[in-house]
């Protein structure tokens, strides 16, 4: 397993539309593994492959706590078939963000149709953590970001800081 590097505000992928998976294979059980690596090391509870460059469907997350076993999710072409009708507010961090965080309002559940590592269709009922993890690494591979639910006056003051510091001002 390898370290990935983790890109970061101003970088143009991560407001790019992730593609579809085509094909379940040793190579992307690679990338699945690194990104656990990654993701552990950095350390966080999700990443999307667009995060480490790579804009294809695939995020993993793991919400165990530290004194649990790991437990982690690998969830190839995701797709929401319903969501929660009730609400709850998480601040939210973000790899690609470092030392920001927003209150996000997401739906509590979130029902998930994915393909796992082994190549076969899977579905998750999740709630609370797990379902504000998988609702935020799917975002991303829409290219959105959690700025993008602050108002456009904070959003603009976050994104002109990243940019400064990417500037090395």
């Amino acid at each position: 397993m390898a370290k990935l590097e983790i890109i970061t505000l101003p970088d143009p992928l991560l407001r790019t539309h992730s593609s579809a998976i085509e094909q379940v294979d040793d190579e992307l059980r690679k990338l699945i593994d690194d990104m656990l690596e990654t993701m552990y090391d950095a350390p966080g509870i999700g990443l999307a492959a667009v995060q480490v460059a790579v804009p294809k469907r695939l995020l993993v997350v793991d919400v165990a706590g530290a004194e649990d076993e790991p437990a982690p999710i690998a969830m190839i072409n995701p797709e929401i078939i319903k969501l929660g009708d009730e609400m709850r507010v998480y601040e939210e961090g973000c790899l690609s963000l470092p030392d920001v965080l927003v209150d996000v309002e997401r739906p509590k559940t979130v029902s998930v149709r994915y393909v796992d590592r082994e190549g076969k269709q899977q579905q998750v009922e999740a709630d609370g953590l797990l379902a504000t993890a998988i609702q935020h690494e799917m975002d991303h591979l829409d290219g959105k970001l959690i700025i993008d639910f602050l108002s456009r006056l904070k959003r603009d003051m976050v994104v002109r800081r990243f940019k400064k510091q990417a500037r090395g001002l």
